[in-house]
């Protein structure tokens, strides 16, 4: 296919997809839609509400610091230009609801994706694109869909941990699913013994298996890379598992039992699950998205101003 996406596709992929992490070329860091230039114009016209600008701690810090921004009046070349001297991260989620393109492409991705691995069906599938300043970090987390991370241009160190204990207590991905909390997961810098690395390249894609942890240090270059995520039926059973057994642990407290997705515990499961959504419980608990306390500075890139907190709606 000279059109493919996914390049010099390995058929042993087909065995190991979703089972262990997978390095595979791809062609995303050469579409038009990536150029610097038309990023800049996309971060021109991205809704408040879709984006998330974190200022992050310097490496090493034994305490996280996770601080919301705004990009306030620059235009998205300079909006750049400060990621690239500062030490943060612009995520632009939902792109393929600001620009029908990005869901063109995205829906392309995984119509490739299930020609390659026979029942791979999926739904609810969204895409982002990371704009991450030149030695920034991203904090160990886990994520509740399945995941992708395709390298546009700069270098950065992926690192990936078992989904299993202690690296991932069920606790822990229980309070992601109820309380939307990614970023708070204890990390000790003992699991790196224990870690696969991967430095990801332009042109290149890393995905691994579901929920596992993992983190991120960009190499000392501007950063641009593509998230995409989506869901299967499998992974939608596993998340009304994990949803369920956190209403028994965190309301009843009740240790829960197994992970089956199939059978009567199953449902019983899933139908405690489905009540919780519609409950005053759900809006009660889930996380509000945190203050928006700084500002880019105009004709000081990389530098921020505070300002006083407000929340987006």
């Amino acid at each position: 296919m000279s059109d493919a996406i996914l390049r010099n596709w390995d058929k042993g992929n087909v065995a190991r997809w979703g089972k262990e992490p997978l390095l595979i070329e791809h062609g995303l860091h050469e579409n038009p839609l990536f150029t610097r230039q038309a990023l800049a114009e996309l971060i021109q016209r991205f809704p408040k509400e879709h984006y998330a600008l974190v200022h992050t701690g310097n490496r090493g810090d034994a305490k996280r610091t996770w601080r919301e921004g705004e990009v306030g009046d620059l235009n998205g070349q300079e909006v750049i230009e400060a990621i690239g001297a500062g030490r943060m991260w612009l995520n632009l989620r939902n792109v393929k609801t600001v620009d029908q393109r990005y869901g063109e492409l995205l829906d392309a991705i995984f119509e490739e994706m299930a020609r390659r691995v026979p029942r791979f069906d999926t739904f609810n599938r969204g895409m982002g694109i990371l704009i991450s300043s030149p030695n920034a970090q991203v904090y160990y987390h886990a994520d509740l869909p399945g995941q992708s991370l395709w390298q546009i241009s700069g270098r950065k160190r992926v690192y990936l941990y078992p989904a299993a204990e202690p690296y991932l207590p069920q606790a822990e991905l229980e309070k992601i699913a109820l309380f939307g909390v990614e970023v708070d997961m204890r990390y000790d810098p003992l699991y790196d013994r224990d870690a696969l690395v991967f430095d990801l390249e332009p042109g290149q894609m890393l995905t691994w298996p579901l929920n596992a942890p993992h983190r991120v240090e960009n190499y000392d270059v501007l950063n641009i890379s593509v998230t995409t995520e989506h869901w299967t039926d499998e992974i939608r059973r596993s998340q009304m598992v994990t949803v369920a057994n956190g209403i028994l642990r965190q309301h009843f407290g009740i240790q829960p039992g197994g992970r089956s997705l199939h059978g009567p515990v199953f449902l019983a499961k899933a139908a405690l699950q489905a009540g919780w959504r519609r409950s005053p419980w759900m809006k009660r608990e889930r996380r509000k998205r945190r203050p928006i306390d700084f500002r880019l500075a105009r004709g000081a890139p990389g530098t921020i101003i505070d300002i006083p907190a407000y929340v987006v709606r």
